[in-house]
């Protein structure tokens, strides 16, 4: 249970790696695969050798990350623990996972319209005209081409004078990359918006704005730029860098915008204020109470969206389906408020079926029920 819920930590998902090797132990932790399959998707014709395939292959991606702290007291009985874990989940469950299967309600679905995000994007060039991009579909202008997955900018400077602006707007449903012209590549989330130069003057500042939405930076050094510094602006502050990665939400309809760096060194200024951030570290600043708290986070979390990932460690009901409703493109009505506050510890694939992530939350006891109406999901 510990690598479910990540906490485990490299020492002992090595361990696990290693204990899984032999058959008789691989045997063991496939029916614990099938009790957990059955957990999180109520039993549904599982394919019990596919899971535990990629549960192998994500452990050993996990298991070399370098911020997870090993640790070599205590082999034999840290291997003997998680051994004992790993039966007495098995049979803890199964009981109670095959009790529920019985005892609750079937969801109630309606015409399920529900479909996981795509590359999508709209392009609004310099003109006013605007262009939609979508995979499968080809574009080429004067200054970029996109093959509906993502939109590429000539690489070049120059002195323009006035710089002409183009803005990409990500609808809900949707997510997109762009590449633009001085070689910064950023990933664009649902519901967001892009404003950006065509091109960018030689030896001037380069400066994009966020008008909304979320967006990891990965920033082209201004030693390749002619010296020349970075910025990223929005309604409530300003991001300062010189060659990193970080990732900004900053939601229209949240008062929270949080700056998550990942690499490098960026200064972030608000309300006659200035922070620095390190890596691994991220800035909190409410815009209504004009106050920030910066804190160490586990950056891996913050961006996992990029990665095709919900991370969902700590999150309330409301926050996860508020992630939801925008990458799903939905409404969601909570029949029962107080379910809201409710926490769910996982990670899910962005390319799931919203009654699976709807089947795993209930099995997990969070919600009783749930119905899909159209696009509008009603949880009780």
């Amino acid at each position: 249970m510990k690598y479910l819920n990540q906490s485990a930590t490299a020492h002992e998902l090595d361990l696990l790696f290693e204990w899984i090797k032999l058959p008789e132990n691989k045997k063991l932790f496939s029916e614990f695969v099938q009790m957990h399959y059955a957990i999180t998707y109520n039993m549904n014709d599982p394919d019990h050798k596919k899971t535990l395939a990629e549960l192998l292959f994500v452990i050993k991606k996990e298991k070399s990350l370098a911020y997870r702290i090993r640790n070599k007291i205590g082999y034999r009985y840290a291997t003997a623990a998680m051994i004992i874990g790993l039966i007495f989940s098995i049979y803890l469950f199964k009981d109670q996972v095959f009790h529920n299967r019985t005892a609750n309600k079937e969801p109630i679905i309606v015409n399920n319209e529900i479909n996981p995000g795509i590359n999508k994007a709209i392009l609004t060039l310099d003109n006013g005209s605007q262009l939609t991009l979508e995979k499968g579909d080809t574009l080429h202008t004067q200054n970029a081409e996109s093959n509906g997955e993502e939109l590429i900018y000539e690489a070049k400077q120059k002195n323009v004078g006035e710089v002409a602006y183009n803005y990409l707007t990500i609808p809900r449903g949707g997510y997109f990359f762009i590449k633009l012209s001085d070689g910064t590549k950023i990933w664009l989330n649902s519901d967001s918006k892009l404003k950006y130069p065509v091109s960018f003057n030689k030896g001037e500042t380069r400066k994009v704005e966020l008008v909304y939405g979320e967006a990891f930076f990965d920033v082209s050094p201004s030693t390749i730029n002619g010296d020349s510094k970075f910025v990223v602006i929005n309604e409530s502050q300003e991001i300062v860098v010189m060659g990193t990665e970080f990732n900004v939400k900053a939601y229209e309809d949240e008062s929270n915008i949080y700056t998550t760096l990942v690499e490098g060194k960026v200064s972030v200024n608000f309300s006659n204020s200035q922070q620095i951030l390190i890596p691994n570290q991220q800035l909190n600043y409410d815009v209504e109470t004009k106050k920030s708290l910066i804190k160490k986070v586990d950056v891996s979390n913050e961006i996992s969206w990029k990665e095709g990932l919900f991370n969902f460690n700590g999150k309330s009901l409301r926050e996860i389906m508020k992630v939801l409703s925008r990458w799903y493109d939905i409404d969601v009505v909570f029949e029962n408020e107080q379910i809201s506050d409710e926490e769910f510890v996982g990670s899910l694939s962005k390319d799931q079926n919203i009654e699976d992530i709807l089947s795993s939350i209930k099995n997990f006891g969070i919600i009783k029920e749930y119905k899909i109406i159209e696009k509008t999901i009603i949880l009780k």
